[in-house]
């Protein structure tokens, strides 16, 4: 779960120091490489600015999460006065509206989709829930498509979508036009597909992963904000081949 005291703390530390407060700055480090070293020396629950080009080791990603220590981007700060939510947490949303999650599942991940539901609107999401709603057999493809079109249309601001591989389910997503869907299994690669990739697409395999992890996965995919610098340049190439074909087949 988000710790709503720890975000909000690690905010104010950031504007303050921004807007030339006297709060403590945080620690910077201005190392191009972050590895588990660097994280192994920090206390619990603290924060640590780094470059915005700075390239961060899984296992130290894994370690930050498991210690609590927040790593801010440098050229984050100059947008947290008047967007305080480096995280993308919806508990310091200075909006009154809700974002939208969209869930669906296949008969595989029905029972893991009513799960994380509870998960997304304990995170002051709103949810739409696109079934399936029994364990009867039914085709992946079909919820993929609800969900990533919500998406895609702007109804939902993101999408997550189980079945029981997570594979299929992910590439029926990515044939809806703007829809960039990661299928993730563990923490690391959830930040990845967000920080790098800017996936508004989540898509899980219920027979890979138990409950605890989704949850740990949906709430990590949902607090990942995007890195932009040279991971923006690399999502507007791969945007620019969806346009490219797309204009080829018409």
């Amino acid at each position: 779960m988000v710790d709503e005291n720890r975000i909000r703390e690690m905010v104010r530390k950031v504007v303050l120091r921004t807007i030339g407060g006297t709060q403590p700055s945080a620690p910077v480090l201005k190392k191009q490489l972050i590895s588990e070293k660097e994280i192994r020396e920090l206390s619990p629950d603290s924060v640590l600015e780094i470059p915005s080009d700075a390239l961060i080791t899984p296992l130290a990603r894994q370690i930050a999460m498991e210690r609590r220590i927040s790593l801010v981007r440098s050229d984050a700060s100059s947008n947290l006065a008047s967007n305080p939510d480096p995280a993308g947490s919806p508990s310091v949303r200075s909006s009154a509206q809700k974002k939208v999650i969209a869930l669906g599942a296949d008969h595989g991940g029905v029972g893991m989709k009513d799960g994380l539901i509870d998960i997304v609107r304990k995170l002051d999401y709103e949810v739409i829930d696109c079934g399936t709603n029994s364990k009867d057999s039914v085709d992946y493809p079909d919820f993929a498509l609800a969900v990533a079109q919500l998406v895609s249309q702007g109804r939902a601001w993101r999408g997550i979508v189980v079945d029981g591989a997570g594979i299929g389910s992910c590439m029926a997503a990515n044939k809806v036009p703007g829809v960039r869907a990661a299928m993730c299994y563990d923490q690391a690669t959830a930040v990845n597909s967000r920080e790098h990739n800017d996936a508004n697409v989540l898509t899980l395999g219920a027979g890979l992963i138990g409950q605890n992890l989704a949850n740990q996965i949906v709430t990590t995919w949902l607090g990942t904000a995007f890195g932009g610098g040279r991971h923006a340049r690399r999502v507007n190439k791969i945007v620019d081949i969806e346009k490219r074909f797309s204009r080829e087949q018409r």
